[in-house]
Order: structure tokens, then sequence, then C-alpha cells
């Protein structure tokens, strides 16, 4: 349990000077989201069952298989004193249990909670299904695409909650087409667009099987930069063993003047060499650019074992 107490040390040395303040009714400063905690790779034994995150004033913990015996009992009895003034509650989702249920063990959960990047926000739902809405371990992707998005159409496939699309439009994208099977994410997507006040005639929502959906996808390019982010497991929609090849085929089609591609691959079971192998067979006109560094609050032993953020540029097709 210490390194996640030493962790909690750490963040409420960032909020101190707010202890001060607070007697003048000053809030506590806002800080980015950020990952406290990745027991799921496995650099700290006997923690591997648990992530912590911070979105504040909210302190999540996600066990993955039951903690020990009286371990979260213990855990609330050392650090609640590390809690002020900067977390106001702590929740903990019960990955190993189905359906993935969460509870409140400490304090009172805020009427409307956001993870925060950036000066930019996004809609969090904690407690009310098993993703919160904003993947943490996504911020080199992120901070890629807002180094080149600037003038640009981007393609943001397996869209979620558009996070993408928010971060391309806030740096100056011309357009964001968001495609996701899930008319509630995408829902969710325009409401963070608006939270952000961002043009609304910037980005574009469709709820579309996206592996039956070319034509319409097609139809709203060409793209300059599109990004694949697809679930690695999800049967009836998308396998990527399989299915991943079906993304990368459609590429000359949906940028002929080429353009960036961001493929991401959350499946630890599978190397980097994958998604390569695929490119070399199905769009060899690719040229691989860069893998992105992961980020530093996700380490693992394994770094194959990390979410694969790979970048390739396809030459325009006359060129």
């Amino acid at each position: 349990m210490q390194p996640v107490l030493d962790r909690l040390h750490a963040l409420q040395q960032q909020f101190l000077p707010s202890v001060s303040n607070a007697q003048y009714g000053e809030s506590p400063a806002l800080v980015d989201s950020f990952r406290l905690f990745h027991g799921r790779g496995k650099t700290v034994a006997g923690l591997e069952f648990l992530c912590i995150d911070f979105f504040q004033p909210l302190l999540l913990l996600t066990c993955y298989h039951e903690p020990p015996a009286q371990w979260l009992d213990d855990f609330l009895r050392e650090a609640e004193p590390l809690f002020a003034p900067h977390i106001q509650a702590v929740l903990v989702q019960h990955r190993y249990v189905s359906g993935a249920p969460s509870d409140v063990i400490w304090g009172e959960l805020p009427e409307k909670v956001y993870a925060r990047r950036a000066g930019l926000q996004f809609v969090l739902h904690p407690g009310q299904q098993q993703n919160t809405g904003f993947f943490l371990d996504m911020e080199p992707g992120r901070q890629w695409l807002e180094q080149q998005a600037a003038c640009k159409r981007v393609l943001n496939l397996f869209a979620y909650t558009c996070a993408f699309s928010v971060v391309a439009i806030a740096a100056g994208a011309e357009k964001v087409v968001n495609v996701d099977m899930s008319s509630r994410a995408l829902q969710i997507g325009r409401d963070n667009h608006m939270l952000n006040q961002l043009n609304k005639k910037s980005s574009e929502f469709l709820a579309e099987n996206i592996l039956k959906s070319w034509g319409r996808i097609k139809k709203r390019g060409p793209y300059d930069i599109v990004i694949f982010d697809p679930p690695s497991y999800q049967p009836g929609s998308f396998v990527v063993q399989k299915d991943y090849a079906r993304l990368v085929r459609r590429l000359p089609e949906l940028m002929p003047q080429g353009g960036l591609v961001l493929a991401c691959l959350n499946a630890p079971e599978l190397p980097a060499d994958f998604l390569l192998d695929v490119f070399r067979s199905e769009c060899p006109a690719c040229v691989f650019k860069e893998r992105l560094v992961p980020s530093a609050d996700f380490p693992d032993i394994n770094p194959e074992q990390q979410l694969k953020l790979l970048v390739f540029r396809l030459p325009a097709m006359d060129a």
C-alpha cells in the first residue's frame, strides 16, 4: 500500500497553498486529470489488482480482481488524512464482478464530474458504466493530434465520446467526422463539444457500424488525418485480429490526397508488429513514421502490453 500512499502524499503537496486560502472561501486550484497509480503494469508486487485515477475532486479506484481482505478499510484509514482539500469522494469500481458495479466508500460523489486536460473539459459518468468516458492512457495520441490538426479534415473512427475531436477542433481543425456505433456515446461527444464552446459546424457525428458504412463515411471526405481507435474485442462488431485489416485497406479511398494515420491498438496480447504487418499487407503504400511514447503514468514491465500508438503517412495517390 505504501506506493499508493506516497503518490497521494505527493498529490496533496500540490494543494497545500489552497489549504491556507480555504479560510477565504477559495476553492483548490484545478489540475489536469491523470492516473495516480497503475497496478496493472505489474511494477509493484501485490498491487496488480488496482488502478487509481484522479478526476478532481474524485478519486477513482478500479479493482480488476477482489482486493485482499480488509484492504479497502486499511486504505481509507491510512489515506484519509491525505484527501483534503482536493478529494471529496472515493469511488471503487469492481471490474471483477459482472456489470462492473461501483460504490462510494468515502465522501459524497459530486453531481457533475469532469476529466480536465489543458484547459478542456470532458463529461464523465463515473459509477454508471464500465468506462468513465475518457481514457487517460490516450494522452500521447491527443498530444500528437493537437500538433497536427490545424486546418486539417479529420476522420475519428470508433470515436466513443469524441475526445480526439474536441482536442482537434480546439487546435484549429477544419472539420472532424466522428463515427461510432453508440448513439449514447456520440451524444456525450456532442455534450463535450458544447461544454468547451466549440464551433458546431466543425464537427459531425455518425452513429454507424463502421465496417458496413464506408460509403457514407467516404462521402464526407476526403480526409487529411484518419484515426483508428477500435475496441480489441467486441463480438458482432469488431474483433481486432480479423477486422483491423478491413480498416487499413480503406485508407486510399478515404484520403486520396494522402495524409497521416494514427493507428491505436489496445490489446495487451498483441505486439506492435501486429499493426506493422497489417499495414504492410493491406496498405503497402503507407510509410511507418513512429510509435508514440506511452504515457509515463502507465508504466509496465512489458512495453508490448501497453497501449500501442503508431503513426503512418500515406502519400497522395498520384505521388
